[in-house]
Order: C-alpha cells, then structure tokens, then sequence
C-alpha cells in the first residue's frame, strides 16, 4: 500500500496548488466585505488550525485505544453505532455542505460567458466521481485479492501482527461481505484486503479537506470564520473516527498507522496555511477559481457520498448481526439521523 500513500500525498499537493492558478484572476468585482478585520480574522485562523488539528488527532486515536478499552473496539456495538453517527456526519457535508457551494460556484454569474449555465455540470460531476470511485474500489479489491489468492500462505504485507483480529461475524465493508465465504475467511484475508484498500481510498479523498482549509485561511471576515471553525472541527473528528476504524480494522504496522492518521490530521490546518499565504492575492470571484471550487467540490460531494453509504453504513446495517438484533438496528438508524440532522443544523452558520 505504500504506492497508494504515495498517490495520496501527490493528490494532495496537487489539489493545494490548484486555488493558485486564480490568484490575480479577477475578472468579475467581488462584494463589499463590511465584516472584514484582518487582525481578528488571522486569530481565528491560528485557532481554527490548532482546534481542527487536535479534533482530527483524537478522532483518529480513538478507535486505536480498543487496544486497551474493549468497548471502543471497532467490531462491539458501541463503534457500530458510532460509525453510524460519523457516517451521517459525512453525508450530510456532502449533501447540505459542499453539494450546495458546488451549486452555487458553478452557477455564479460571474460564468455567464461559459457552459456553466447551459448543463447541470454540478451533478454530472458529483455522479461521475462516485463512479470513478466505485471504479478503483472494485479494481484495487479484485487485483489485491487475486494476488492473495495467488499466495495463499503470504501475508498481506504491512499488517501489523496482533492478538486482537476481528472474531466471528467478520467486519467487511461494502462488497467485502459478498467476497467472504466463511465468517472467519481465512483469518486475515479477504477482510483485511479490503480493510485496507477503504483505508487508503479515505486517506485519498479526505484532500478536499484542503479545499475546505483553504477558504477558511483565504477569508478575512471573522463572522464567516468563526462559524466554520466550529463545523469544520466537528466534520473532522467524526471523519477522523471513520478513518481511525478503518486502520485498525486494517491491521497496519504502527508507523504505517501514524503516518496516515498524521497525513489526514494535517490536510485542513494545512489548507487554512496556504489560504493564509494567498489570502492577499486569492480571488474568489474570479471565473477560474469559481470553475476550480465548484468542480473540486461537486467531485468531493460525489466521493464522500459513495464512502459513507458504500464503505460505512451498507455492510454493517446489512449485516446479519445487526438485522438479527432489533435494538441494535433502531440504535445505528437513529445514530444515522442524528449524525446528519446535527451536521446540517450547523450549515445554518457556516
């Protein structure tokens, strides 16, 4: 897997250089901004990185202290529902976040000279990226399978060696469940084939996480900072868990593990970095950067869809040991709701 953290690194400073192509773009007049105060502004910033850094830190750990307290162990009931209530949280920035600016950057009238108008380009893209990403989730299982099956005595490579593997009732994601003929599907691997692919394709999509950072460094009004700073820290420690389950379940080596809960804590506070840096210079407004956001944000509204329903909730609401116990179904469906209904008020703010 270390190509797919290699690919993951490169997406990353790809998507962060791309809001520079708009500085000193500006081709249509931005607004008045009453609110602006720079001194305030870069104070809120400085805490938003630090805020946001410690909530994707301790989002990610928490599933790794299973080690010492069982109950926080990714296959009990209680990661169950919590996985839920994080998933909502994921569907709702998609759909009630990013979905909507999406709408708004592509349909700007700043791009009236443009096709932008003319076609609904916001959903055709969200749509092809969740199928781009189906795409490489199937390809990347099947080609990592097969060569498991190929060596059926060798391990996964970079698996960390522990007493704690997932026991009966296996803990796939997605597809993994119609690829595992037995409960304990030879003990490490088509389960933690697939474990480990979810975590890479996570650690690739949470690069719009810069995008994100990056309006919030490049903005001076506090009013619009501080609203963010408090959406954003809540999406990445509930995203942060997502991700921490999905290492664990994966059995990474320990610094395979650190180095990707590392690489995920530091996107956002990195993106509020760089939008600091080119906060003097960025133009939001311009046709080019509106074309960049709109476009970064409906792809990342399609993959963050596709993520949560696919590789979060499908094969735990599917699986047996929660449709066979009724009160643990109610539990994960109402976490469900309230993951998302709690990440949608917060778009009343920001």
């Amino acid at each position: 897997m270390a190509a797919g953290m290699k690919l993951a690194a490169f997406c990353l400073l790809a998507v962060a250089s791309l809001p520079l192509l708009a500085v000193a773009d500006c081709e249509c007049e931005a607004s008045a901004d009453e609110d602006s105060d720079k001194g305030r502004a870069l104070t809120l910033k400085i805490v938003a990185i630090f805020c946001i850094l410690v909530a994707s830190s301790g989002g990610c750990a928490i599933p790794s202290l299973g080690r010492r307290f069982p109950g926080l162990r990714p296959d009990t009931d209680l990661f169950v529902a919590v996985k839920a209530f994080a998933a909502g949280v994921i569907l709702a920035t998609a759909f009630v976040h990013i979905l909507p600016d999406a709408f708004e950057k592509l349909g700007s009238p700043c791009l009236a000279d443009g096709p932008w108008h003319k076609f609904p380009f916001t959903g055709l893209i969200a749509m092809l990226a969740a199928i781009a990403t189906l795409v490489v989730d199937t390809i990347a299982t099947g080609y990592f399978q097969r060569a498991h099956n190929a060596k059926p005595a060798a391990a996964v490579g970079d698996v960390e060696t522990s007493d704690h593997a997932p026991h009966g009732g296996g803990h796939a994601h997605g597809v993994a469940s119609m690829m595992v003929s037995t409960p304990n599907a030879d003990g490490g691997g088509t389960q933690l084939i697939r474990h480990r692919v979810i975590a890479v394709l996570e650690l690739g999509i949470i690069v719009h996480s810069v995008i994100i950072g990056m309006s919030v460094g490049a903005s001076e009004s506090p009013s619009t900072i501080r609203p963010l700073v408090a959406a954003l820290t809540f999406h990445q420690f509930f995203e942060g868990i997502g991700l921490g389950g999905c290492i664990v379940q994966a059995k990474f080596r320990l610094k395979s593990a650190l180095t990707m809960a590392l690489f995920f804590s530091l996107t956002t506070p990195v993106g509020v970095v760089i939008g600091i840096g080119i906060s003097s210079a960025y133009d939001e407004n311009s046709p080019r950067a509106l074309i960049i956001e709109g476009v970064l944000n409906a792809a990342a509204a399609g993959i963050l869809n596709y993520m949560a329903l696919v590789d979060l909730l499908a094969q735990d609401f599917m699986n047996p040991r929660v449709q066979n116990n009724g009160r643990l179904q109610v539990i994960v469906n109402v976490s469900l709701l309230v993951g998302t209904a709690l990440m949608s008020m917060l778009a009343i703010w920001a």
